[in-house]
């Protein structure tokens, strides 16, 4: 199955006040790509038995059952089984990231090598695997992008044997996919609240609160620091755990209060829970809990260090793992008080502190941004908190990455953080210094291939505009558009579709039938329409506007030829290879002549009439255009991005169809790697691939063996 290349889009760009332009229907992401001689070679570089990034493991009590568990779920053979994973799963709060880390500190000397992933997102495994890469071969990821960095990290867990990776917190266990199924010389193990969606030949261990007699076990030790406990301690420590629903994190922060404040009993303390529990903000569970025993800490802390208090409420804003003391530093802050105030914060269990990073519990956030109900502070505790979040991020934000400005790692180092805070944006937010921000971010993962992780931050936008602007102004409009399209990217094309078809009749009254601006939404109207499955309407759309591109830009304008590819496109997805061809080859020759052989339009139009040419038996022309087309993607866009990707996936179905099974092959099973790492095992050009590759084996297999 061939594919289409890509589609015109609109970016941002952002010029003049509170303005959203419109201008380049395509991005691409260029560079240099190095050749293989060039490379630090997986497979040579080794590195010291025991190398780890393993944070610091805190006290467990009462796991042994589940850290033997553990061991035997990773290391029991299954039969068939490949490589061994497994998950631990729970409500927040319950411990498991500190269960997964005493694992891994208890079983160093099993592993070659432990690597701690930040498992949040698909695009913060991939931070946590370039650290890998960055500490083994430090003096060659200066020279090369993310991508390659990531696919690095990969390629020498692949060769080497005996590691563990611990995947904390995950929150889609598709985004694993990418990784336990093509690692299979060592050990995964992923922590998550979600109990189901992992594959099948995964145990899972699903965690529950701690006995009463190891809570209270517990509670003694952290609040009486090792000290032997009376039995009036144990009574009380019994009645505060159950208190406290035997929740391992409430559990600790209690306990870290109680031991920092050694006049307070813990009768004393319930009491102080019990005044607490009026004044909490509504919840359920895990979350009432932690409010209750957050706002005893609170009010200690806002007496003993203030600045805690304040470091906390804008932690809870952001991402929560891995937080630079330097967006924690308040300009004109004595950076020796805020390592204080980081210490305060960790001592009371409210923050993990690594010297250089600050990490939150996602349960504490959670409660940090919920109004507390008597607060009377103007403005508010947590929107205080939000604000000073943003200048945090605005203060740290270097220029936006171009030819002139390198930024693009220091961008991607802070992103996480910029989705945390568009994922909470409201209308209220309409004077957020950070949309331009979020703007730059949208750009940057689009060229990554990335876009479907910019749709909170394209929802940020567009909220923004149609507060501060008004729903049909230009700049409303585009953002609409490209969150529509974010949304197609994502493989979600009704939503794009909802969102196109209230945007077209905007744009047409507003700007004009013929605006560029409007021929643009016509375009990716029906551009989502086609991925739809609905090519006669397309075509419609499609038919109307090439004529109005060309009288309108002109015939040879960049835009028109795409207009020209999407109708051809459209033809062929109707089946009308008679009209598609001719239009192709038209298309195709106003590229190289007006553009350039290597033009991202012209690499679209010639993929195209590859795919023409082999849906009518030409092989030959096929094949000689797909393999030209690879090359020039692969020196232009680099080995991974999702157009290269398209190339390679249309190169192996030419290949197929010519009978040379085993080319055919080797390369869909490179692209489907590709897929998953980057757009997840569920996105439709994820499942072609997954399709085309169990087809081309099939046929293999069957070559190999005829029927007698």
């Amino acid at each position: 199955m061939t594919e289409d290349g890509t589609v015109p889009r609109q970016r941002f760009d952002a010029s003049g006040d509170r303005s959203v332009a419109a201008e380049r229907i395509h991005s691409v992401h260029t560079g240099d790509v190095l050749p293989p001689e060039a490379l630090h070679t997986p497979k040579d570089v080794t590195a010291a038995r025991g190398t780890s990034n393993l944070p610091r493991a805190g006290l467990c009590l009462g796991r042994e059952e589940e850290l033997t568990e553990l061991r035997r779920m990773l290391t029991g053979r299954r039969e068939g089984a490949i490589t061994q994973s497994g998950a631990v799963s729970g409500l927040g709060g319950i411990g498991k990231t500190t269960l997964a880390l005493h694992y891994a500190h208890r079983h160093r000397d099993d592993y070659a090598l432990i690597w701690w992933i930040n498992a949040a997102s698909a695009e913060e495994i991939e931070t946590s695997l370039i650290g890998l890469t960055r500490l083994l071969v430090p003096s060659w990821v200066g020279t090369v992008g993310r991508t390659e960095q990531v696919e690095w990290a990969k390629q020498w867990l692949t060769w080497h044997p005996d590691w563990l990776l611990v995947y904390d917190n995950v929150e889609d266990p598709d985004d694993l996919t990418p990784y336990t199924g093509a690692l299979h010389r060592g050990h995964h193990l992923a922590t998550s609240r979600r109990s189901t969606g992992w594959p099948d030949d995964s145990p899972t261990l699903i965690l529950g609160t701690l006995s009463p007699d190891d809570a209270a076990e517990l509670l003694c030790r952290l609040a009486l620091k090792g000290g032997t406990p009376s039995p009036s301690d144990q009574a009380d420590a019994h009645a505060l755990a159950e208190d406290l629903g035997h929740l391992p994190l409430a559990i600790k922060q209690a306990g870290a209060y109680l031991g920092q404040n050694r006049g307070v009993s813990m009768a004393a303390y319930r009491r102080r829970l019990d005044t607490k529990l009026a004044k909490t903000a509504h919840g359920i569970g895990a979350e009432r809990t932690i409010a209750r025993v957050w706002n005893v800490t609170l009010h200690t802390l806002e007496q003993e260090n203030p600045l805690a208090v304040d470091l906390l409420h804008t932690a809870a804003w952001l991402a929560p793992d891995a937080i630079p003391y330097a967006l924690l530093t308040p300009p004109g802050t004595d950076p020796d008080d805020v390592a204080e105030a980081i210490g305060t914060l960790a001592a009371y269990s409210m923050a993990t502190d690594t010297g250089k990073t600050v990490s939150v519990h996602r349960l504490v956030q959670t409660v940090l941004r919920t109004p507390r109900p008597l607060d009377t502070a103007e403005p508010p505790l947590h929107l205080l908190g939000r604000a000073q979040a943003e200048r945090a991020l605005l203060d740290a934000l270097p220029p936006r990455p171009d030819q002139d400005n390198p930024t693009g790692d220091q961008w991607d180092a802070l992103i996480p953080h910029l989705i945390a805070l568009a994922t909470t944006f409201s209308a209220s937010d309409v004077d957020s210094p950070l949309v331009r921000a979020y703007i730059t971010a949208v750009e940057r993962l689009e060229e990554q291939g990335h876009m479907a992780r910019s749709i909170p931050l394209c929802e940020a936008v567009l909220t923004y505009c149609e507060q501060a602007l008004v729903l049909t102004h230009p700049n409303t409009l585009v953002s609409r558009n490209i969150l529509a399209n974010a949304y197609q990217d994502a493989g979600e094309p009704e939503r794009a579709i909802a969102l196109h078809e209230a945007n077209l009749p905007q744009f047409e009254q507003t700007l004009g039938p013929t605006h560029p601006n409007t021929l643009v939404s016509r375009n990716n109207l029906a551009n989502a329409y086609q991925d739809a499955g609905e090519p006669d309407r397309a075509i419609a759309l499609h038919e109307a506007n090439l004529p109005q591109f060309e009288q309108t830009l002109g015939p040879t304008h960049p835009r028109a030829l795409m207009s020209r590819n999407n109708l051809a496109n459209a033809y062929e997805s109707a089946g009308d290879l008679d009209r598609a061809i001719p239009l192709y080859e038209a298309n195709l020759a106003q590229c190289e002549q007006t553009l350039s052989p290597a033009h991202p339009n012209t690499l679209v139009s010639r993929n195209n009439l590859a795919s023409a040419y082999q849906a009518t038996g030409n092989l030959d022309r096929a094949i000689t255009l797909h393999e030209t087309n690879l090359a020039l993607r692969e020196q232009t866009l680099g080995p991974t991005h999702p157009d290269t990707l398209v190339s390679r996936n249309n190169l192996a179905a030419a290949y197929q169809d010519a009978g040379d099974l085993d080319g055919a092959v080797a390369l869909y099973e490179a692209t489907l790697a590709q897929r998953e790492q980057t757009l997840g095992p569920t996105h439709p050009k994820t499942l072609i691939s997954r399709n085309n590759l169990a087809c081309a084996r099939k046929a293999a297999e069957a070559a190999q063996h005829p029927p007698s």
